[in-house]
C-alpha cells in the first residue's frame, strides 16, 4: 500500500475533482460515511453511548458534519461543537453544516476561548469524542485558542477518535506542531500518511484504519508515491510458492557466513541457523580457526571454515584469498555478525567489499568496519544490502544518533540513492530503502526486539532468501515482515521482557508454513 504525504494526497485529491471530474462533497461524504461505518464497527454499543464532535472551519469539520449526520441517522446521540462562528464556514463545510442544522442535528458554536470554558464540563460527560479541528494540511504550530483546546480534550479519559489524522500532527512527519490530539483511533481518508506510521506519531494515532473515498484506483497507481506500506497479502502471495517435489539443496542456494570472534559466537550462529530456517540450502560458516572445534558442536546442519586468524583471535586479513575461492559456489554472503572491531580484520571486510561481486549482507561489526572510511566507500557491487540499527547508520553518514531519529525516512532515502544500496534501517518502525529512493515502512516488530542477536537473526534470515534466488527487494522485505511478526507472536505469549532472539528462530517454522 502507498503511503502518502500531505501533499500528495492533496495531489490526488485535486485530480480525482479536476481531472475524473468527482464533486469535492461526493468525496466528503464517502470520507464521513466510511468513517461513521468504521466507529460503529468499532463501538458496538454506539446506540448507548453519547459522541461529542469537535469540529473546525475547514474540510475536517466537514468531515464531522457528515459523521454526525449518518450517526444521528443511526439513533445515535450526537452534538457538535463548532470552534468557529458558523456564518465563517465555506464551501463542503457549509454545506455539511446546513444538511446537519436542518436534520435538527445540534451544533453548539464556541468560536472563542471565553465560549469554550463554558462548555468544557459538558464536553467531559460524553463517551466518545470526535477531533474533526485539523485535518492533514496543518503546517503551523497549533497556538493560542486551539491549543487550549486540544490540551483540555487530551485531559478528558475518553476514547478519541481522530479523523484523518490526531489535530496537531505533522501528516509528513509525525511531529506534534507544538500539540496533538492522542488518538484511541485514527479513520484515515484514500491512502495512510507518513506521520501515522513513524514515531512520534506512531505513538499519538492509536488504531489507523484506512479508507476508501472514491479516489480512482488508476490515479494512485499512476500517481509517483515512493512510499510503502509493507502487507501481510504480498508476504504471503511469496511464501506460497511451493518446492518442486524433484528438488535438492542445490536448488536453494548456498549461503557463506563470515562472523564469529571470541565471546560473540552466538551472532555467527544465530545468523547461520536463520538462514537454514528461511530455507536455505546449504550454509557455511567462515571463522577464526580456533573458534571451529565449538562451533562445529554448536551447530549441526552448519558447514564451517576455519581460517588464518589474528593474535585476537578474530579474521586475518590472510584469510582473503580462501573466502574468495569459498565465494566461488556461493550465491550471496553474509559479513559482520560478531566478528570484532580488530583492525586487521577491519582490513580485511574493506577488502571484500571492493572485490566480491555476489550479494553482500553487511551487519554488525561490518558496518562499523565500513564507518572507518573518512567517506562511505564508491560501492560498485549493486547487490549490497546493509542492515544498521540508529547508532550504526549514524556512523556511516559521520552524524549523531539522535539526527537519525529525527529524520529516518529522509535520511535512510537519501543515503541509498547516493550509495546505489539497499538500507535496512531497523527501529521502531524498520524501514527498507532501495536505489531508487523507495521507502518501504515495516508494521510488524515490538519493543521486546530490542535483544541481543535479533540483529543477527534479521540478517541471516535476508541472506539466506538471497541465496534462493528472490531478488534482493522481495528477500528483505519478507524477511523483515517475518522477521517482526515472529516477535510479535512470541510477544503476545511470553510478553516483551522476556524475549530472546532464538525465541524468533524457533517462531519461524510454522510462521512460513502458512501461518501469517
Amino acid at each position: 500500500m502507498k503511503v502518502a504525504t500531505a501533499e500528495q494526497m492533496q495531489e490526488l485529491d485535486r485530480k480525482s475533482i479536476e481531472t475524473y471530474r468527482i464533486p469535492g462533497i461526493v468525496l466528503m461524504e464517502n470520507a464521513g460515511r466510511g468513517a461513521a461505518e468504521v466507529i460503529s464497527d468499532t463501538f458496538p454499543d454506539i446506540r448507548n453511548k453519547k459522541i461529542a464532535i469537535i469540529a473546525g472551519k475547514g474540510n475536517n469539520g466537514g468531515d464531522g458534519f457528515v459523521i454526525a449526520r449518518y450517526l444521528l441517522n443511526r439513533g445515535v446521540s450526537v452534538r457538535a461543537y463548532l470552534l468557529t462562528d458558523p456564518k465563517g464556514l465555506r464551501g463542503d463545510a457549509e454545506t455539511n453544516f446546513t444538511i446537519f442544522h436542518r436534520m435538527k442535528g445540534e451544533v453548539v458554536p464556541v468560536p472563542s476561548s471565553k465560549d469554550y470554558i463554558k462548555v468544557k464540563r459538558d464536553i467531559e460527560k460524553f463517551d466518545i469524542l470526535i477531533d474533526g479541528i485539523f485535518g492533514t494540511g496543518l503546517d503551523a504550530e497549533v497556538r493560542g485558542y486551539y491549543r487550549e483546546v486540544i490540551d483540555h480534550l487530551n485531559t478528558i479519559q475518553k476514547p478519541m477518535v481522530a479523523i484523518d489524522i490526531p489535530s496537531g500532527l505533522d501528516a509528513d512527519t509525525g511531529k506534534p506542531l507544538g500539540t496533538a490530539i492522542r488518538a484511541f483511533l485514527t479513520i484515515t481518508f484514500g491512502l495512510p500518511k507518513i506521520g501515522h506510521l513513524i514515531p512520534p506519531g506512531i505513538d499519538y494515532v492509536g488504531k489507523v484504519k484506512v479508507i476508501d473515498i472514491g479516489i480512482p484506483r488508476r490515479l494512485v497507481e499512476e500517481e509517483r508515491i515512493p512510499t510503502y506500506l509493507l502487507e501481510k497479502e504480498e508476504i504471503q502471495k511469496w511464501l506460497s510458492v511451493p518446492r518442486n517435489p524433484n528438488t535438492h539443496k542445490g536448488d536453494y542456494g548456498h549461503l557463506l557466513v563470515i562472523a564469529g570472534s571470541v565471546g560473540k559466537t552466538g551472532a555467527a550462529a544465530m545468523a547461520s541457523q536463520a538462514a537454514l530456517r528461511v530455507g536455505a540450502g546449504l550454509v557455511t560458516l567462515a571463522l577464526p580457526k580456533s573458534l571451529n572445534a565449538v562451533m562445529e558442536i554448536k551447530l549441526t546442519e552448519v558447514m564451517t571454515e576455519p581460517l588464518p586468524e589474528t593474535a585476537k583471535q578474530t579474521l586475518s586479513l590472510r584469510a582473503f584469498g580462501t573466502i574468495v575461492r569459498l565465494c566461488e559456489n556461493k550465491k550471496a554472503v553474509v559479513i559482520g555478525p560478531g566478528l570484532g572491531t580488530f583492525k586487521e580484520t577491519q582490513s580485511l571486510v574493506l577488502k571484500l567489499i571492493k572485490t566480491l561481486d555476489l550479494p553482500i549482507i553487511l551487519d554488525a561489526d561490518g558496518l562499523t568496519a565500513l564507518a572507518t572510511q573518512p567517506k562511505t566507500l564508491p560501492i560498485k557491487n549493486r547487490s549490497f544490502i546493509l542492515t544498521p540499527h540508529p547508532g550504526e547508520m549514524a556512523r556511516l553518514i559521520r552524524s549523531q544518533t539522535k539526527e537519525v531519529l529525527e529524520d529516518r525516512v529522509g535520511l535512510s532515502r537519501n543515503f541509498s540513492q547516493s550509495q546505489h544500496v539497499h538500507l535496512v534501517l531497523k527501529g521502531h518502525p524498520t524501514l527498507i530503502t532501495t536505489p531508487k529512493g523507495e521507502v518501504f515502512i515495516n508494521p510488524t516488530g515490538n519493543a521486546g526486539m530490542a535483544s541481543g542477536g535479533t540483529g543477527d537473526v534479521l540478517t541471516g534470515m535476508i541472506g539466506g532468501l538471497v541465496c534462493q534466488g528472490f531478488d534482493i527487494l522481495t528477500s528483505v522485505q519478507i524477511a523483515v515482515y517475518i522477521h517482526g511478526l515472529a516477535g510479535d507472536e512470541v510477544a503476545r505469549e511470553i510478553g516483551e521482557k522476556s524475549l530472546i532472539a532464538t525465541d524468533i528462530l524457533q517462531r519461524l517454522p510454522t510462521l512460513l508454513r502458512g501461518g501469517i
